[in-house]
């Protein structure tokens, strides 16, 4: 997807002279994560309340009222738009082919391997194995007592 969006926004920029395309990259990942988590409510500014599929809409219309220009959040909208297209409504929705997939070189040097990692909360297996040796790694506090008892 980034490389996607990427050299669709270099292109772009190349066309229409963008200095900047930063702001172009992020609406664009935005916008096809806004579309595949469309009914999620989402807060914005003064805990305004919207579906996500509105955000990058309400993102251009916000900084349109600053004074902005809405030309960079445009260009990530519509290449968000085209990616979310061609990868998830035109081969899913209306049965077409599909023009987008990952290229094996990106598999071939960043592997989608799982494991290696517990993971966040989780200790290592080791760790988890002298716990279970102990007694479940819990220690022996005593009664204790509540706060205000004598």
């Amino acid at each position: 997807m980034l490389l996607f969006n990427w050299i669709c926004i270099v292109i772009t920029g190349l066309a229409m002279d963008m200095q900047l395309l930063m702001i172009p990259l992020i609406m664009s990942v935005l916008y096809v994560w806004a579309q595949l988590n469309r009914d999620l409510i989402v807060s914005f500014w003064f805990g305004t309340r919207f579906k996500a599929c509105y955000l990058p809409w309400v993102i251009l219309g916000f900084n349109y009222i600053i004074g902005g220009s809405v030309i960079n959040e445009l260009i990530g909208n519509l290449v968000g738009h085209l990616y979310f297209f061609l990868m998830f409504r035109y081969p899913m929705d209306l049965g077409g082919r599909n023009f987008l997939s990952t290229p094996q070189f990106l598999y071939r040097w960043l592997p989608s391997r799982r494991g290696g990692v517990s993971g966040f909360g989780v200790p290592p297996a080791s760790v988890r194995r002298a716990a279970d040796q102990n007694g479940g790694g819990r220690h022996n506090w005593g009664q204790g007592f509540r706060l205000g008892d004598q």
